[in-house]
């Protein structure tokens, strides 16, 4: 049995399916949604209740505040969860789904717009919604023409497309899905900054202190470099690199001031720079830690580049 020409097949039985959906209704259930003051809430049973939770997390998620309710549990109290000002987004295939046709009636009567997504034009849910979304199929990607897949596939997309018209129609920017995704690597990298994640406890040598002092404050610091301030400004840094190539030099003498082989004006970084362009600005000039200052160029912290990649900035 070829199992990957069966694959393909089925691909292509819903891929088929997709391109010659049925969108006349989209641009009414846009406006509804749109105009929506409170949530739109979707519900369905059985596998279009399981798109349907999928459908309401990527509306929440781009902008359209939503949640999934379960019809049983509307006929049982969560009714109450619908408000005046709320829409429903209501998925049955056959449009006669049991569970589902028991709670329309109530949501009628709170008077609240419904958008359906069926199959069937002349079902009980259609003749109920303002306006429907068409997700008939010709075909099912189940051999027998029965199990739910091309169906569930358009159900799935026509919500995908319903979500994206109303991100273009709110002007949904990648920050606004990123203020919604904070813990996101698109949150991250709009909103970390330096100071978020900056060691504020770094070593700090005097410039009189010998090689041999500021080796010891140096290991004690466990970051690989020590810092050399002026009133809280950046005079000189002394790494590891610093002090691996002071050892290869015939002048290399442990009595000798510290501050003869560090690096003079380092590199710093503002507090207040997001962390995943200071990320690429470490990367694109080799630095593995720089000071961080404040406004006034006052050294607030440090920042290791190790810190950024185990914060899983990108």
């Amino acid at each position: 049995m070829d199992f990957k020409k069966i694959a393909k097949e089925v691909l292509q039985i819903e891929a088929n399916e997709l391109l010659h959906a049925d969108i006349s209704g989209i641009e009414k259930a846009v406006e509804i949604a749109y105009n929506t003051p409170g949530k739109l809430i979707v519900t369905g049973v059985g596998k279009s209740g399981l798109i349907g939770g999928k459908i309401a997390a990527t509306l929440a998620s781009t902008g359209t505040p939503s949640f999934f309710i379960h019809p049983t549990e509307a006929l049982h109290g969560d009714l109450g969860m619908i408000g005046k000002n709320d829409s429903v987004l209501a998925i049955s295939y056959s449009g006669e789904s049991e569970e589902l046709i028991k709670i329309l009636p109530h949501i009628k009567r709170f008077d609240v717009p419904l958008i359906a997504m069926t199959g069937r034009s002349d079902s009980t849910l259609a003749r109920y919604a303002d306006v429907v979304l068409n997700i008939h199929v010709q075909k099912e990607a189940c051999p027998l023409n029965v199990a739910p897949t091309s169906s569930t596939t358009l159900t799935l997309a026509v919500g995908d497309a319903l979500a994206v018209c109303l991100m273009k129609k709110r002007n949904f920017t990648k920050e606004d899905f990123a203020s919604f995704h904070p813990g996101g690597s698109l949150g991250k990298k709009l909103f970390i900054k330096v100071k978020d994640l900056m060691k504020k406890d770094f070593p700090v040598a005097d410039e009189n202190d010998s090689l041999k002092e500021a080796i010891i404050k140096m290991t004690e610091g466990r970051i690989g470099h020590i810092l050399f301030l002026d009133n809280s400004k950046i005079k000189a840094i002394l790494s590891d690199g610093d002090l691996r190539r002071a050892m290869m030099s015939e002048k290399f003498d442990l009595n000798k001031k510290a501050i003869d082989f560090a690096s003079i004006n380092p590199k710093t970084i503002n507090e207040n720079i997001l962390a995943s362009n200071a990320l690429k600005y470490m990367e694109n000039n080799k630095i593995q830690l720089l000071p961080v200052i404040d406004d006034k160029e006052n050294v607030v912290g440090v920042i290791h580049i190790h810190q950024l990649v185990e914060a899983g900035i990108r």
